[in-house]
């Protein structure tokens, strides 16, 4: 039994629900909110919190390394991996203005990207970069990639031989992006209900059946489904994997030199300074096939590996405990590009972020909401 004003409030027939409450998820809804104030919108989000890759990545916001872009060119064209870029740029800025740097903790120290002696991955991007710069520069208006090595000393980092920097890239908080992000959301009116599993998706003429794991039934006008890399359990069709990345975070190391984001073998590896203590993650590609999972778990053979290059070529000669691990579903298919559809007249997805949906969620969320009227 319900009472009049939990019936007017909570329970009404949502004209929109969105179902993920990570980055793309609302950033939707606060769109539509805007757009349709009067319009009842409703997020359901299966954890009792926002508990996707949007709260589990390590917090880098990237437009893509000279080795990623550059592969990128070689393999699907020039005007693809430009698209690409300034999408994530365009993102990033967005991103930056709607919430505003000191709430998400940007800090504007640089990315990095770093080649081993005798890398061959070294050769490709010296041959290609020069002319990376030039093909990049219409969109930033300036040089984007400079060499550093002079820096690789001043971080403290060893065992590397040459270090690519870009000063517009930078560490920031996912966690304070993410909670002002959802207090924006719910002071505009969306209503976000935690705990609430979608087990499957029905439309119909009149409107879609969303059900859930209590057996409860939720019916909407439309629905846009954000789930990224869980996407595959409702809509076995797409093309998006998921794709765990693992992370581990130390302990107070005591005078770290290391400051701004890393990216190492290919991108497969990424690190950065937090509040004194070094955030580590990646390893990947050591077990695709494993790492093809929605399980949330850590892994020996890639903790492992993390460890020894925190002992080898980023804390050289110290012995710093590791003090919590974890791991995030990230959404990766055939093509970088995310998929925003529609599924059916009522239903749309906006799935597949490819490891950039901090650099890319506001705007596939803008997007995934234009397709709702």
């Amino acid at each position: 039994m319900k009472s009049i004003w939990e019936s007017n409030q909570f329970h009404r027939q949502p004209d929109l629900v969105v179902v993920g409450a990570g980055i793309v998820g609302l950033f939707t809804a606060l769109f539509h909110k805007r757009a349709f104030p009067h319009h009842h919108v409703l997020v359901l989000e299966r954890g009792p919190f926002p508990s996707g890759a949007s709260v589990k990545n390590a917090g880098f916001a990237c437009f893509g390394s000279p080795s990623e872009l550059l592969a990128d060119l070689s393999n699907e064209g020039t005007d693809a991996m430009l698209d690409r870029v300034e999408e994530r740029w365009l993102g990033l800025l967005e991103l930056r203005k709607e919430l505003g740097d000191l709430a998400i903790g940007f800090e504007p120290t640089g990315g990095h990207e770093m080649y081993a002696e005798h890398d061959p991955l070294y050769t490709k991007v010296a041959d290609g970069f020069d002319r990376l710069n030039e093909q990049l520069h219409p969109i930033f208006g300036k040089a984007v990639f400079q060499w550093d090595d002079a820096s690789i000393h001043r971080f403290g980092l060893t065992g590397v031989k040459h270090l690519v920097r870009t000063d517009l890239e930078g560490p920031l908080d996912t966690g304070m992006l993410m909670r002002s992000l959802l207090q924006k959301a719910v002071g505009s009116g969306v209503l976000v209900r935690t705990n609430a599993h979608l087990t499957g998706i029905i439309e119909q003429a009149s409107g879609v059946e969303l059900s859930l794991a209590n057996s409860e039934v939720v019916r909407a006008a439309n629905v846009v489904v954000a789930t990224n890399g869980y996407s595959k359990a409702l809509f076995p069709e797409l093309d998006v994997q998921p794709a765990r990345g693992q992370v581990l975070l130390t302990e107070p190391v005591e005078g770290l030199r290391l400051k701004g984001t890393f990216h190492y073998d290919e991108g497969y590896v990424y690190f950065r300074d937090y509040n004194g203590r070094v955030l580590l993650g990646g390893g990947r590609n050591l077990d695709i096939a494993g790492e093809t999972t929605t399980e949330d778990a850590t892994t020996p053979l890639i903790q492992n590996e993390l460890e020894r290059l925190l002992r080898e070529v980023i804390l050289p000669g110290k012995t710093i405990a590791v003090a919590q691990r974890w791991s995030g579903i990230m959404g990766m298919g055939a093509s970088k590009s995310p998929i925003v559809q529609h599924m059916g007249p009522r239903v749309v997805v906006a799935v597949r972020l490819g490891g950039m949906g901090v650099a890319i969620g506001i705007r596939v969320a803008r997007q995934a909401a234009g397709l709702i009227g």
